[in-house]
């Protein structure tokens, strides 16, 4: 609870599809696109705050005029710092020459992001370092605009070192430590082949050589050369880029597991991670928002044709539910009624837990992230009461006992009780420092509203997630506990985290996860001890293997136990020992089964269950159980074994 979690990125990518002249008429400045660009970026803020990156492209430059720009910077409200920085520097330019900053021309010639071609990237990093080096978009130069390439997403391919090898098999000198790199030199391999290819026949067919750029401009065909790059990635993936000559995409993995969603107007075409922001900042309905297919490349030739053809074969659609249930922002209309629901679901066991007695019992929610299921579950529980109270109306009137006091006992003094009871009342967020200094922050982040429960009462908390348990054990229980209710209650919307990502989120290790810990705990006080031994020869065993043969060994470790079970030894887990409190902690999670009734039942599931969409993610869960066993950290799909 309250255990913050990181994620891959948020993309934003905008083709404006007119001369700058145009919106400076119609919108009232040529800078309208790149304001544009803030905006689907800053309503995208969720994404990502370890740093940003964009980027531009413009189109039938003179020979000898740049047309290929990048910012990047890691610094603390970089998205900000650096929009500003872009614009003081253009009007700098503009005060020193005298001219009108305002002036499409002006704003072409002078301001590098004056182009037709716009790409934006927040990053959360999950591999590499934390500083601007590591900030997307990669950039590829070259003297020619057709080599020259710029790559941002949101991604990971779980068989990094694999590609890597692929590289230096190839001849190549790849640069360790960030997959980004991996995948723009592959991506660059296959265009650097088409180039060359389309070269030496124009040569052969002795075209004159200032006709041959233009040449293979247009016979350059990105979907083609992306679907070779891609055969041999294996990861979740939005990935989108830009080509020197104007040509860009934006890619989404066969399986469907990071979002990405786009539309295409008479002005505009736009890309973002989420819907919403599209629709916010163009003014769209929800229907004129298209995803991207799984599997396809939405590509937009240098003339602004767009087409969306298809780079790899079907494979099962298994979108990352934690987009679902946490990192996507709740004001998408689907996204809000799965929330809701999921938060509606978990209703029957928090009644159980309660006893049915809602007289005295709070209930409320942390962080500000779970509001949404926090409101299904209200609702949950009064659907459950209405029906109750009713029945109970319905008996009084044929009894004849129906009076004022009555209806206050029914009604007033036994219906479900909201209040807001934990608050972040610093702006503090734990992730600036690393695990070291995490113990010493989550203490201080949240706060208790006094005087709301009283003492004896009940105090149920919903959360989106419970991943780590480290926050729940460090701060929030404790903070809860100083209203001291005879019970807390935590409830997760999301099922218990078993097993490792490695398609984005940044969750891999699996000795960090408060299930796996509660399973070990179980097997090493009871007489199955000895299966971690087991499961940790097994896991050996498999990694020897082909990928695509493996099996999930690390199902082992649970499968003596119920869910149940191991909510029990995560409640004993996380009980907060060095406070005087002695009520009871239960905690609840939700169920596989509702998760799949609220988000689908093709929603992706590994991290709860195991059943990994591509074969490198057996293999990472696997790598991570030897890692966890001979006490190594890291990434497991960063490391061989």
């Amino acid at each position: 609870m309250g255990d913050f979690l990181k994620h891959e990125c948020g993309i934003a990518v905008l083709r404006l599809k007119k001369p700058l002249a145009y919106y400076h008429d119609k919108y009232g400045s040529a800078l309208y696109g790149f304001q544009k660009l803030f905006l689907l970026m800053e309503k995208q803020h969720n994404r990502g705050h370890d740093g940003i990156g964009i980027g531009g492209v413009k189109l039938n430059m003179e020979l000898g005029d740049p047309y290929m720009f990048r910012e990047r910077s890691a610094a603390r409200d970089s998205l900000t710092v650096v929009f500003k920085d872009l614009m003081d520097r253009y009007h700098g330019v503009c005060e020193r020459r005298g001219i009108d900053p305002e002036d499409p021309n002006n704003v072409s010639r002078y301001f590098d992001f004056g182009g037709e071609i716009l790409l934006g990237h927040l990053r959360y990093g999950t591999s590499g370092e934390f500083e601007e080096g590591s900030c997307h978009p990669f950039l590829r130069r070259s003297n020619w605009e057709t080599r020259s390439l710029m790559v941002l997403g949101n991604f990971n391919m779980a068989n990094a070192p694999e590609l890597n090898r692929t590289l230096v098999d190839r001849g190549q000198h790849p640069v360790f430590g960030t997959d980004t790199q991996t995948v723009l030199e592959e991506i660059g391999f296959f265009l650097d082949q088409a180039h060359q290819n389309i070269y030496r026949k124009s040569k052969a067919s002795k075209v004159p050589g200032t006709e041959i750029p233009g040449l293979i401009s247009d016979r350059l065909h990105m979907p083609r050369l992306l679907k070779k790059a891609a055969k041999i990635w294996d990861g979740g993936y939005a990935i989108a880029g830009a080509v020197g000559n104007g040509d860009a995409f934006v890619m989404r993995d066969p399986n469907g597991i990071r979002p990405a969603f786009y539309f295409e107007n008479d002005d505009f075409i736009g890309f973002a991670s989420e819907r919403v922001p599209l629709m916010t900042v163009f003014g769209l309905e929800k229907e004129e928002v298209s995803e991207v297919p799984a599997g396809h490349v939405v590509a937009i030739k240098n003339t602004g044709d767009l087409t969306v053809e298809r780079f790899a074969e079907k494979r099962p659609h298994t979108p990352c539910s934690f987009e679902r249930i946490y990192f996507s922002r709740g004001n998408d209309p689907d996204i809000y009624r799965e929330r809701k629901e999921l938060g509606r679901l978990l209703s029957k066991p928090i009644l159980k837990a309660i006893d049915y007695n809602f007289r005295d019992t709070v209930f409320s929610f942390v962080p500000n992230t779970a509001d949404v299921a926090y409101h299904g579950m209200m609702g949950g529980l009064r659907e459950y009461q209405r029906s109750a109270v009713k029945k109970e109306v319905k008996k009084a009137l044929k009894d004849g006992n129906l009076d004022e006091e009555k209806i206050d006992d029914l009604i007033l003094h036994n219906w479900p009780r909201g209040e807001k009871i934990a608050h972040k009342d610093i702006k503090m967020r734990t992730f600036i420092s690393q695990e070291k200094g995490r113990k010493q922050l989550v203490s201080h982040v949240y706060d208790i509203s006094y005087g709301v429960v009283e003492p004896g009462e009940s105090l149920v908390v919903i959360d989106d997630s419970i991943v780590r348990g480290t926050t729940l054990r460090e701060s929030i229980l404790k903070i809860l506990a100083r209203t001291d209710p005879k019970k807390i209650v935590v409830v997760s919307s999301a099922p218990q985290i078993r097993y490792p990502d490695c398609y984005g989120i940044d969750m891999s290790e699996l000795g960090k996860f408060i299930a796996f810990q509660a399973a070990i705990d179980l097997l090493k006080n009871s007489t199955r001890a000895s299966l971690i031994a087991k499961v940790y020869d097994e896991c050996r065993a498999e990694l020897r293997k082909p990928a695509e043969e493996m099996r999930n060994c690390v199902r082992d470790i649970y499968e003596p136990f119920t869910a149940k079970e191991i909510s029990k030894q995560i409640a004993r887990l996380v009980y907060p020992q060095d406070i005087k409190w002695k009520g009871k902690v239960e905690v609840i999670y939700q169920s596989i089964e509702n998760l799949r009734s609220a988000l689908g039942s093709n929603c992706g599931d590994w991290y709860f269950t195991g059943n990994y969409p591509t074969p490198a993610g057996t293999a990472v869960v696997n790598r991570a159980f030897i890692q966890y066993c001979d006490g190594i950290e890291g990434r497991p799909y960063d490391l061989g074994l």
